[in-house]
């Protein structure tokens, strides 16, 4: 079912989008951003020069570690691109630096999350000033004081910078709320965190024109695409433990993806590899994953795991990326 954000189509000129990046690759991993480390580039096809615009956010399983290891099973063309887990759109943005101009539809269930990207894209100028006033501010009583306040209750640029400001200063990057909706990550040990990079967030306001954002369920974009289109799917990942992977939120608040999701998109996959798109999907190494797409090519990539519950659980990790 798609969620009730105020969502658009693309059909009737969906607001685009425009998102700027951590200073790192380390940032779309979702380590730490101490505000120490300088400007990084992303991974590069070969014969590929041009200015990078990279995620703004950090985000938890953020695929920005694995770029290298995803670009191979993406086509060298492909007519529109689709991306229903938005996140930090570390994808979005490789495929943006390293192809030719393309028609694109970010989508993602978090109205807030998808709020951000608009202001990014739509107001930056109105953006920067709110970000240098939570730079200035930053504390833990102000964390915590900002942390309380209801989205719901502020205006589209206040909450934007509000969730860029809890994103680059909460635990690791996570998003995770609670059963009311409400976001419930705790402060980062970050002595000077960067809450922003204007030179990057102003390119990738500028990569960003032209794409149409959707606050909607991953199942929209059914409604969308068709043969020759490319299709990227990075749900929360099927896990057996209370590992980060579990985390997922809609605009209603919901904060599971369960067996049943991964089902329905297994559904989903198929179906849109029927009417001939080129879909690719990341997700963990499980019997169940494995199991569920046994009709599809299974290949194995290696991550490394920055959050988890337990320590043991951190480290270097074996994902699954299916394509068809």
């Amino acid at each position: 079912m798609e969620q009730d954000c105020g969502s658009v189509t693309p059909e009737r000129g969906g607001r685009i989008l425009t998102q700027t990046a951590p200073s790192s690759l380390e940032d779309q991993a979702g380590i730490p951003n101490t505000g120490q480390r300088k400007t990084a580039t992303s991974p590069t096809l070969p014969g590929i020069s041009v200015k990078r615009a990279l995620p703004f956010l950090k985000w938890a399983g953020g695929k920005g570690q694995l770029l290298d290891q995803l670009s191979p099973h993406f086509p060298k063309a492909f007519n529109r691109y689709f991306e229903p887990f938005l996140g930090s759109a570390s994808v979005y943005f490789f495929l943006r630096n390293n192809r030719p101009q393309f028609a694109a539809t970010l989508i993602d269930a978090n109205a807030d999350l998808i709020n951000c990207f608009e202001m990014v894209k739509e107001d930056l100028d109105g953006l920067l000033p709110l970000l240098r006033n939570y730079q200035r501010r930053h504390a833990e009583n102000f964390y915590y004081k900002t942390r309380e306040q209801k989205p719901a209750s502020l205006g589209r640029l206040e909450r934007a910078a509000r969730f860029i400001y809890l994103n680059k200063t909460c635990y690791n990057g996570l998003y995770r709320v609670n059963k009311s909706g409400a976001f419930n990550v705790p402060i980062g040990s970050y002595p000077k965190p960067k809450i922003f990079d204007e030179d990057n967030l102003r390119a990738v306001s500028e990569a960003l024109q032209g794409t149409t954002l959707l606050c909607a369920h991953f199942s929209k974009v059914l409604a969308y695409a068709h043969k020759g289109d490319l299709v990227y799917f990075d749900p929360p990942y099927f896990t057996e433990t209370n590992g980060f992977t579990s985390y997922a939120v809609s605009a209603s608040g919901r904060t599971d993806f369960t067996a049943g999701d991964h089902k329905m998109l297994e559904r989903n996959v198929a179906d849109l590899i029927e009417r001939g798109c080129k879909v690719v999907v990341s997700n963990s190494d499980t019997q169940f994953i494995r199991r569920l797409y046994k009709q599809s090519k299974v290949h194995v990539v290696a991550a490394r795991r920055y959050i988890n519950c337990n320590g043991s659980g951190r480290g270097r990790v074996e994902e699954l990326v299916i394509t068809g």
